[in-house]
């Protein structure tokens, strides 16, 4: 092996709709973590793994911090937050084409308490780049206060339309130790299955449900029996309120039906194997509140 090798873990951070797993995405050339208009979609922490000739890169993809409301949310901020312990490099993702918000400013303070290596990427550029100079100052004002000398990479790109990747991988790899590889070379994820298909069924909600209740439903995989025909999975969908059931559901069940369809097709293409779906929405009054059913979600 040779001596430039190199292997690292990435934690990548950054406000809630900044665009973080649609990067994860675009940077592996496959699909390792949900993506949809909602904010804080991201609700577990995935690691998606980028091997090469140069080395492996180990991604932490992290919930967006937001405004916290109930055990859930904070659950969700406590996780992103430490998620940069005992990482080998940071990569702060911002919205080029929005100005900074007080999470953005909360993460820049949080990068300047350590001296581990970080890259800030300005995303979205294709959307504009009129705030690059404002994110400037703002960390100038924050390294000023702090008495930080902490000097990150700056690099601007879009994940939505594969633009500055390469520079940002390029980037990464000198920012990482030399070392072997921290797993395998051909695994993309080391995510739970259970959980990933969770994640694929509760996307298709979002994109069906947008704004009207998503962050009062949450996915729970039951059983998954594979047979050499498919995979038949049969999963939970937990809503608060008996209203939002009525929601869920749909009109004639439609709303249902296309979710348990949608999914049905990404996973089959995800697994390479005929994968059909039977989705059913149980009603479990605070279950943000929950602590087991939490636990059992993996947001506690």
């Amino acid at each position: 092996m040779e001596s430039t090798f190199h292997s690292g873990i990435v934690a990548v951070v950054g406000r809630t709709n900044v665009g973080k797993s649609t990067l994860l995405n675009a940077l592996l050339g496959e699909k390792v973590s949900i993506v949809t208009d909602t904010v804080q979609t991201t609700r577990n922490i995935i690691r998606a793994i980028l091997t090469e000739e140069r080395g492996q890169l180990v991604f932490l993809d992290t919930p967006g911090v937001h405004k916290a409301e109930g055990d859930l949310g904070k659950n969700l901020n406590k996780m992103a937050r430490s998620s940069v312990g005992g990482a080998d490099a940071i990569l702060l993702v911002l919205d080029a084409s929005s100005k900074p918000w007080q999470e953005d400013e909360g993460w820049m303070r949080r990068l300047m308490k350590n001296d581990t290596p970080c890259a800030l990427l300005f995303n979205k550029t294709d959307l504009g780049t009129g705030f690059i100079e404002t994110y400037k100052e703002l960390w100038a004002k924050v390294a000023e206060e702090k008495e930080s000398d902490l000097k990150p990479v700056w690099l601007e790109g879009s994940a939505l339309k594969g633009e500055g990747l390469g520079v940002l991988t390029e980037t990464l790899f000198s920012m990482v130790p030399e070392g072997p590889l921290l797993f395998d070379g051909d695994m993309l994820t080391d995510y739970p299955r259970k959980l990933n298909m969770a994640d694929v069924i509760r996307e298709k909600l979002f994109n069906r449900l947008h704004d009207e209740l998503p962050h009062c439903v949450a996915v729970w995989v039951e059983t998954i029996d594979e047979k050499e025909k498919g995979w038949a999975i049969e999963a939970d969908i937990y809503v608060e309120r008996h209203s939002q059931k009525g929601i869920v559901i749909g009109e004639k069940g439609r709303l249902l039906k296309s979710v348990q369809y949608e999914a049905g097709k990404d996973l089959s293409e995800m697994y390479s194997v005929p994968v059909k779906v039977k989705l059913w929405v149980k009603v479990e009054k605070g279950w943000r509140k929950n602590f087991w059913i939490l636990k059992k979600l993996g947001y506690a």
